[in-house]
Order: C-alpha cells, then structure tokens, then sequence
C-alpha cells in the first residue's frame, strides 16, 4: 500500500483568505516538495481552489488541490468545514456544531478519507466539545475514535491579528493521544502571514512536534503571491506520514481585497456608531466608501441579509433603517462580495475570526 503526502500548495489554502473577508473564492497555482520519511515527492504543478462562506452564526470552507508529481503520478485532496451556531443569540452559552470531511487520493496508490464531528458549548471566546473521528483507507479496515476538544481565540485589532490555540484528546485503538496546536495570524494592508506550532502527545504513540508559517503577499486587490514552508504531523486517519513541505505560487480572488481599496482612517479611540433620528422610529447612518460601485448593510435585525444602501456622490452611502433604541452589529457589503467593518467604528469579535461593528440607537 503507497500512501505519501497527496499534495502540496493546498497546504497554503489553510491560511485564512482574510481575517476580514466574509465571502471569497479564489485558484491557486504553483509548486512544491514534500519530505517524509523514505523519499520525497516533487510537485511540477498544483491546482488548488478554495472558497469560504462566513456569518457570525455560521461557516463553510471548502479547499482542494490536484498535483502532478515525478513519472506522471496525478496526486489530489479534498477538504470541506462547517460551523453552525444552533442559536442566535449573542451572549451566555451557545451550543454549537462543527464537521470536517477530507479525502486523499494518489493514481499509483490508493484512496483514504477521515471525517469528524462535534459538538460544542461556546461562550465568549471559549468552546468545548466532544465528538467522533473516523477514517477509511482502501483496502484497510476503518477505524473510529472519540475526540474531546478545547479551544480560545483571542482578536487583536493593532494590527489585525488572531491568537488561537486547540488541544484536542483522541481515543486512538485503545490509547490516547492528544494535539496541541497555537497559531498567530497577522492581517496587514498588503500581506496575511500565519504561524503555527502543534504537538502530539502520547505515552503508547509517542510524542513529536511540528512547525510552519506560511504567507501571502498581495500585488494587487485581487492577485497574491503565496508561500508556504515547515511540517505537519501524521494523519493516522488517512495513513499519511509525518512530512515536511516548501510550496509556493500565485492566487487569484474573486474578489478584491478590502485592506487595499478603502481608504477610510480609523482614529482611535473607536466609539460606537450612534444613528441620527429621522422622525418617528427612523434613523439614518452614512458611510464613506472610496471607489465602491454599491454598499449594503447588514445585521443581526436584519438576519444578516444585505439591504441596498442609496448612494448620495461623494462617496457617502446612507440607508434609512427602522429600529428600536438598543445595541446592534453589523457589516457593510461592498460590491456584492465584499464584508466590511467601516472605518472608525468599534467593533467587538464574531469569535470565528471576523469583526463585528457596534451601532446604537438611542
């Protein structure tokens, strides 16, 4: 049975596309080399779609890639993610539900496939859950486990970064061993870097470590250089070994990419939108948006669904809204595709690695 690492620039695919970016799909192209234990495999090219669909109750991403490798050998992977709040509120507990599928494949080897789900219990920026993993290899027995996870995530808005850490125990045949993986991802004007470092412990599996960063670097609003470097730990699940990679290339989005096409200062300190009353139980909010060619509001009066705002020259965009007095969050849409948080505005964490800006009406 020939397993072996399957691919190679999906690995950058696991860099968030943005820690802003709500709605985005993009194709990757490049090259790289994995090194594991017994050889290595060099990919001459690698084709690798990704999509992502945020909301602060709910996501899916979806990432594959499809390389060929030394003598003609088609290698490719497949992984999709989903989160789901099973409520909308905002504050105390919120039960949750996470799954992950995956899948490897390689024309002179065989297919493997592993899926998880579980079930969480979130508060603030804290989650805990339990659930099940399982994994298929062609021609082996499938195997199950259960999983206990934990995880933190903290938002850093100078400059805009993320903090995370997971550690997750896996009833393994009988034994248990768990990861530990923290990670720090920085969202600047031009470039979004990660890196991450994780653990395996284990008294029957031993323990081993595993480092990488990876990188992409923005030509323009829509067009990023990317690269990717470092080792990942073995996948019991799929047979894969521990390994480690270089990759690089070149994505394009579809869409742009908001850190570079507005322009709006933010002056701290950032205080909530406060709306102007417009008779009766209306209020109105305006934004500057440099070089949109439509914006919408959305927010959680709303069911996160976009709302034309008018246009006024300018650049100022301004929506009439009937709410109550109270607090309120939302985003604005810009173009159609892009989810942003308006300048000079406070914000607070969706806890998914978005933003979340504050409006009150008094």
């Amino acid at each position: 049975m020939r397993m072996g690492p399957v691919s190679f620039l999906s690995l950058l695919t696991l860099l968030p596309l943005t820690l802003s970016a709500q709605r985005q799909a993009s194709l990757g192209i490049g090259t790289g080399i994995v090194r594991y234990s017994g050889g290595s495999s060099f990919s001459a090219l690698t084709v690798s779609p990704a999509a992502q669909w945020l909301t602060p109750s709910s996501y899916f991403g979806v990432s594959g890639a499809v390389s060929l490798l030394e003598g003609g050998v088609w290698a490719s992977q497949g992984r999709a993610d989903v989160w789901v709040a099973l409520s909308q509120r905002t504050g105390g507990v919120r039960p949750a539900v996470s799954a992950t599928i995956s899948g490897t494949t390689r024309s002179d080897g065989v297919a493997a496939g592993s899926g998880a789900a579980v079930i969480e219990a979130v508060r603030g920026n804290v989650a805990l859950g339990v659930g099940a993993v399982t994994g298929v290899i062609q021609q082996e027995p499938g195997v199950g486990a259960l999983r206990l996870r934990g995880r933190a995530w903290w938002q850093l808005n100078m400059p805009p970064a993320q903090l995370s850490l997971t550690t997750e125990a896996t009833r393994f045949l009988g034994a248990w061993y768990t990861d530990v993986v923290g990670g720090l991802t920085i969202d600047g004007a031009r470039a979004v870097g990660s890196v991450w470092l994780s653990g395996r412990l284990s008294k029957t599996y031993g323990s081993t470590g595993a480092a990488s960063a990876t990188i992409q670097y923005f030509l323009t609003p829509s067009v990023a250089l990317e690269a990717s470097g470092g080792n990942y730990l073995r996948d019991p699940f799929q047979g894969l070994p521990r390994a480690g990679f270089v990759a690089g290339g070149i994505r394009v989005f579809t869409s742009r990419r908001a850190a570079m096409v507005q322009s709006a200062p933010v002056r701290p300190p950032l205080q909530p939108l406060v709306a102007a009353h417009r008779g009766g139980d209306t209020i109105v909010v305006r934004f500057r948006m440099p070089a949109a060619k439509s914006v919408a509001i959305a927010g959680n009066w709303n069911a996160w669904t976009p709302d034309t705002m008018r246009a006024l020259g300018d650049d100022i965009w301004e929506a009439a809204l009937r709410l109550s007095p109270g607090t309120y969050y939302f985003n604005l849409v810009v173009d159609g595709q892009e989810w942003v948080v308006p300048g000079g505005v406070a914000t607070i964490s969706d806890g998914m690695g978005g933003l979340l800006a504050i409006l009150n009406v008094l």
